[in-house]
């Protein structure tokens, strides 16, 4: 529909179609100089001392889950409001899963939900950056050094984003791994992609083994090499390369990253001043230490005081050419988690509470001034 305005999309100009086309001009499509290149520069950016980018956001978490070698059966914890994969991830490595009640204004896992939701066997947290903005780091970090349990940071929603420390997001200051997605909604893309900090050595080295189906052909790792062709197979891995051609668009992307970010809470202040007065809505809320990358711009709509439900809410909506989305069914509602767990949705009040009344709209660094406010337009005319 040429005139719709989707809740996010991609920033693509014509610096991104030369990187691209470079590549197809050369000798590599894949397993070429341009990952390696893109994890340099991911590293420059984060701070982090690795890098390992992969063929997506949740190939990212599998492997950062996997690199750890936690024991089959043990328990790790994460926040009910994300995409799937956050808690797949544990799933694929057979732990069981936990979910820790959310913040009820950064809508992030909160550490009550965490410290109530500890047991014996938990040996993982996977704390997700909503929609951008920071988890409470430093305070996760306490808790669970106390436990020795280990952090990956699903940072899917986060690049560009700082801590409290004023640290950015991926630095692993606070945590093992941090893992990233650059799928086209988020604040930066390499089409399909994801990647994985680390500040440990060892963990890198696994990460390195396990992207490529755990073969290695580095000489001093090799027991036996019998010639120029030789390669060994360290470990069960897996095929999740990121393309040169993918690597080439990302570090075009990241040269545009922090005006990405800079123009999305810009999106966000206008929007928040529109809607701030507002009695049937409330806006996003940023702690004032942080720094959200705002990928996602999510109100919440008080249905019963306007009249109209949230599906109505969104068909109308979409009849303007206005896109929205729901960020997220909670993971313990999906049937797969239903069925192994039987969670109890009273014990996730903050959670059910954000869940009934979420909606994503239309942020991206691409959108106009007159679209902005076309789309506030129809929000504030939902209530006539």
């Amino acid at each position: 529909m040429k005139n719709f305005i989707p809740y996010g999309r991609q920033n693509i100009n014509e610096e991104d179609k030369k990187a691209v086309l470079s590549v197809l001009d050369s000798d590599f499509l894949t397993q070429g100089p341009k990952v390696s290149e893109f994890e340099e520069r991911l590293c420059e950016y984060t701070g982090a001392k690795y890098c390992v980018a992969v063929a997506n956001g949740t190939a990212a978490l599998h492997l950062a889950v996997l690199s750890l070698d936690l024991q089959d059966g043990s328990e790790g914890m994460t926040t009910p409001n994300t995409f799937s994969a956050s808690a797949n991830c544990m799933r694929y490595n057979n732990m069981d899963v936990r979910f820790a009640d959310i913040d009820n204004k950064t809508y992030n896992i909160s550490i009550e939900g965490i410290k109530k939701n500890f047991t014996d066997n938990t040996r993982l947290i996977i704390p997700v950056h909503f929609a951008g903005q920071p988890c409470d780091m430093a305070g996760i970090h306490e808790i669970a050094s106390e436990r020795g349990i280990k952090i990956i940071e699903d940072a899917s929603h986060a690049i560009g984003g700082r801590y409290s420390n004023n640290k950015r997001i991926g630095s692993c200051c606070y945590s093992d791994l941090t893992t990233f997605s650059f799928h086209p909604v988020k604040t930066m893309t390499t089409g399909e992609g994801g990647a994985i900090t680390t500040n440990n050595p060892e963990l890198y080295h696994r990460l390195i083994l396990l992207r490529s189906h755990g073969i290695t052909k580095v000489p001093e790792e090799l027991s036996n090499n019998t010639g120029p062709w030789y390669y060994e197979m360290k470990m069960l891995g897996f095929n999740y390369r990121l393309t040169d051609i993918q690597a080439a668009l990302g570090i075009s992307q990241l040269n545009r990253l922090d005006d990405f970010v800079e123009h999305r809470r810009q999106l966000v202040k206008k929007y928040n001043d529109a809607f701030e007065e507002i009695p049937w809505l409330t806006v996003p809320f940023e702690r004032p230490e942080v720094y959200s990358a705002f990928h996602l711009y999510v109100i919440g709509i008080d249905y019963r005081k306007i009249g109209k439900s949230r599906s109505e809410v969104m068909k109308l909506l979409s009849d303007d050419n206005i896109g929205t989305q729901v960020h997220y069914i909670p993971v313990y509602r999906l049937p797969y988690y239903e069925d192994l767990y039987h969670f109890d949705p009273e014990a996730f009040a903050n959670t059910e509470k954000y869940y009934a009344s979420c909606l994503s709209i239309p942020l991206y660094p691409s959108m106009s001034e007159k679209q902005q406010q076309y789309v506030i337009k129809k929000i504030i005319a939902l209530n006539s």
